[in-house]
């Protein structure tokens, strides 16, 4: 990364460089013909408890007691900050995730997208998300948010057996996660269950039972992880004892032999979906798409005509508000290297299953397919992609391997 702020100056207190538009419009290395589609992401990082797997930016309203109204006014503050950096562009999705964003009421989201829609141009069929968490909500709930203008409900079952919720630190029952489903079902017509494997003991039994569950409420999505002990998480200290991999192999086979039977195609490495409820925000992560993230410890990737840069905001609620109520939330400005571009988008396209075109790879990254030439022909050999003159797709053994074919295009930024 070329940096363009000093990150390290901003936490020990330095007031940053405020970086105009006209920085970023300066004479650089790239040339990009078009900028990609643009959404906006929204971070709301409390939450009841920290699951002891969970590594995301999220603070438990315990120890640290959620002022709604305030930080709203600091999300606006940032937006209104960042807004000559896309201004004149129209955003296509917008992703409010967390923490538990299910925990502010529906009158304060209501807000919120009425005070996005009132600076930023949105798409008219605008895919907004809302992520919940079951045991979060009341009856009507869900209702009141699709009222206030989210389109698209995801929530955080991860399963429906009580002892596997419980191993991992989960606050919800089964009994909880079911009710929050079927509330979920009548209120929205696209939602997503968010269901994990290879927990703690879990049997390929019980895993085909929570699937079975899941699609027993007909979801026109679903997104479905493989536990894995992040650092710096509890389950990193204190390593459960999870599946061998030749078992959760055998899981990732049942999951892709049922979630198919119910005609969910598995569309991303860990996404199944109908057809027309494929989630377009991810999507446009994936396919190396900008995004402008607002909310403590929330990341950006915005492209100029001649450069593509990276910006993350201060992580620490209170400290991120008082940042964004002042004028800048940027705790790192960074542009991205054009040895590193090869790597960053194909770190996102070769997750899809229909991997991206060569055209696109040109015009997202403003480099010659000669930069991964090379690495192509590699993976070629290895029986990791398939292509032709206008698309490379990864194969079977690709998907099953996904980090060993990413990593081939490492070399290119080293």
């Amino acid at each position: 990364m070329i940096p363009i702020v000093n990150a390290a100056a901003i936490d020990a207190g330095d007031q940053p460089v405020v970086q105009d538009i006209t920085h970023y419009m300066r004479p650089g290395t790239l040339q990009l013909a078009a900028l990609p589609p643009l959404s906006l992401y929204i971070h709301l990082p409390w939450c009841l408890k920290k699951c002891p797997y969970c590594d995301f930016n999220s603070h438990e309203m315990a120890r640290d007691a959620m002022p709604e109204q305030r930080y709203l006014d600091a999300l606006v503050a940032d937006l209104e900050s960042a807004l000559p950096l896309i201004w004149g562009r129209t955003v296509h999705s917008i992703f409010i995730g967390g923490g538990t964003p299910s925990l502010f009421s529906p009158a304060a989201i209501d807000r919120l997208l009425g005070d996005i829609r009132a600076r930023v141009r949105l798409e008219a069929n605008c895919e907004i998300t809302l992520e919940a968490n079951p045991g979060t909500f009341e009856k009507d709930r869900f209702k009141a948010y699709r009222q206030s203008g989210v389109t698209r409900l995801s929530i955080g079952v991860q399963s429906f057996n009580d002892s596997h919720l419980q191993a991992i630190g989960r606050v919800h029952d089964s009994a909880q996660a079911i009710a929050a489903v079927e509330e979920a079902a009548r209120a929205f017509d696209t939602f997503n269950l968010d269901i994990m494997y290879a927990l703690p003991g879990q049997t390929l039994e019980q895993l085909d039972q929570d699937i079975r569950t899941a699609l027993q409420f007909k979801p026109p999505h679903i997104s479905i992880y493989h536990l894995t002990i992040e650092p710096n998480t509890y389950f990193a200290k204190y390593p459960p004892a999870i599946p061998p991999d030749d078992m959760a192999y055998a899981m990732l086979d049942r999951i892709t032999e049922r979630t198919a039977g119910a005609g969910l195609g598995r569309y991303e490495v860990s996404a199944y979906a109908l057809d027309a409820h494929r989630c377009r925000h991810n999507l446009n992560y994936w396919q190396f798409g900008d995004y402008l993230g607002i909310g403590a410890g929330s990341h950006s990737k915005l492209s100029f005509a001649h450069r593509v840069v990276r910006q993350v905001r201060f992580r620490e609620p209170r400290l991120y508000m008082d940042r964004a109520l002042g004028g800048n939330a940027l705790a790192q400005v960074e542009e991205v290297g054009r040895v590193e571009l090869p790597f960053e988008y194909m770190l996102n396209a070769l997750r899809l299953r229909h991997g991206f075109g060569l055209r696109d790879f040109t015009e997202r990254t403003g480099l010659s397919i000669t930069a991964i030439e090379a690495a192509l022909q590699i993976a070629e050999r290895k029986g990791l992609i398939e292509r032709d003159f206008a698309r490379v797709r990864p194969t079977e053994r690709g998907f099953d391997f996904l980090s060993d074919l990413q990593e081939l295009f490492l070399s290119n930024a080293e």
